[in-house]
């Protein structure tokens, strides 16, 4: 697919066509299998810890949308995917610079095409977004969404850094909970059922 033919597809919504820019689901699940993955939210509670050396540590590091790292004793340095669900400038994508980015927004008008034509680029399915917030009641933080796909694969350990729903607000606004379209209480209560229900998962600090 050229540029005009990606521009015509997300403005008419056209999801066929911007799947073949995809890597296949299984691609995923297969470079997840067997790994220690280290998931990095932004809460702001995050910067005050000491999480940095743990998280560089582990063997896949996943960070969410614009990813900030104020220091790497706290945040660590390593990004090897990028789960993303807003718009993004080439000087961040420069500095976070990761191997893979993973679209997991359901705006799809978001999506540029530099990001949809990078190696690896995954777009996650509108239909898992959708089951979701179904079972959410509201639209999933992009965090919500990894670990619903991460838990669903064949990983050794999911360690959760810088998730505190919302308690510390985000490194990356100053927006509160009930300025946001998400129910950080039902992301709460999934979390902590899910840890309940799967030893792999484990959250840092708690």
């Amino acid at each position: 697919m050229n540029r005009l033919g990606f521009l015509v597809a997300r403005t008419l919504r056209r999801e066929a066509p911007l799947e073949t820019l995809s890597v296949p689901a299984a691609d995923l699940m297969a470079e997840l299998s067997g790994k220690r993955v280290a998931l990095v939210g932004n809460a702001r509670s995050l910067a005050e810890r000491a999480e940095g050396a743990e998280i560089d540590a582990a063997d896949l590091v996943i960070r969410i949308n614009r990813a900030p790292m104020p220091s790497a004793a706290s945040h660590g340095t390593r990004t090897d995917w990028l789960a993303l669900a807003t718009s993004i400038g080439e000087d961040d994508l420069g500095r976070i610079d990761p191997a893979r980015i993973l679209w997991m927004s359901h705006k799809r008008k978001r999506l540029s095409w530099s990001v949809a034509t990078s190696p690896g680029f995954y777009l996650h399915p509108l239909s898992e977004f959708a089951a979701l917030r179904d079972r959410m009641g509201a639209p999933p933080t992009t965090g919500a969404m990894m670990i619903d796909l991460l838990a669903r694969s064949d990983l050794a350990a999911l360690r959760l850094h810088g998730f505190d729903f919302f308690a510390s607000l985000s490194l990356t606004g100053s927006r509160r909970a009930d300025q946001v379209p998400h129910d950080f209480a039902a992301e709460k209560a999934f979390v902590e059922r899910l840890m309940s229900e799967d030893s792999r998962v484990t959250q840092a600090g708690a």
